[in-house]
């Protein structure tokens, strides 16, 4: 399959690199969605080369841009940090050692009003691109390229077989989909890239099959990312 121009040089970027920046707000852009309400609290904890050259790459504001939907793009992006200041919101980033992980990996951890709590860990993996590890400390894969739909559920049959269901009542085509297991019988978790945007009707319709306990639905390229 032939690529086109913007696949070989990749998206256009504020910062010296796109797997420090345009990479970066992508994986907090995902965790913002999944946060699904405006954070008083985000800690970044960085692994590898994230960790090594955060401030001089970059990083950091990318980072800081995403959870406030800020495109790799946006000018705004060079004071996110102010900007993120003055909407109440405390950033704080560690070093750490996350493993035999990709050297661009991040772990962020959000705190909301509420008190409650989600996490996300990422790696940008170049060019822009980004692979989603785990959701809340579930591990699954995903690249935020399509509309993706993340459930959390019960292990037993039926539940996927509901959840394509719905799908297909509203008309969504499904182009990726993957389940992972956790523990057999009892939890496992699923990733459905879709064609076609969800709707909140449709996830409302999915939370209430039996035997979902959490889905989210992830669509960093929509409205989300401003600018």
């Amino acid at each position: 399959m032939s690529s086109g121009i913007f696949d070989i040089i990749g998206p256009i970027m504020v910062g010296p690199s796109s797997s420090h920046t345009a990479g970066a707000a992508r994986i907090a852009a995902v965790a913002r969605q999944v946060s699904g309400s405006t954070p008083v609290q985000v800690e970044f904890y960085l692994h590898g080369s994230f960790a090594e050259t955060y401030r001089g790459h970059g990083t950091d504001q990318a980072l800081v841009g995403g959870i406030l939907g800020l495109s790799p793009h946006n000018k705004d992006l060079a004071r996110s940090m102010e900007m993120a200041r003055k909407a109440g919101i405390k950033t704080e980033f560690h070093r750490i050692d996350l493993g035999d992980v990709h050297p661009n990996t991040v772990k962020i951890v959000m705190r909301s009003s509420d008190g409650s709590q989600s996490m996300v860990v990422g790696s940008s993996v170049g060019g822009g691109a980004i692979t989603i590890h785990s959701v809340n400390q579930v591990r699954l894969e995903f690249t935020g390229e399509h509309p993706t739909l993340l459930t959390l559920h019960q292990d037993r049959p039926g539940v996927l077989a509901s959840v394509t269901g719905a799908l297909a009542e509203h008309n969504i085509n499904i182009a990726f989909l993957k389940v992972l297991r956790q523990v057999r019988g009892i939890e496992a978790s699923m990733v459905v890239e879709t064609d076609g945007e969800i709707s909140e009707v449709l996830l409302d319709q999915i939370r209430q099959v039996p035997g979902i306990r959490k889905a989210h639905y992830i669509n960093i390229n929509r409205d989300e990312m401003r600018g």
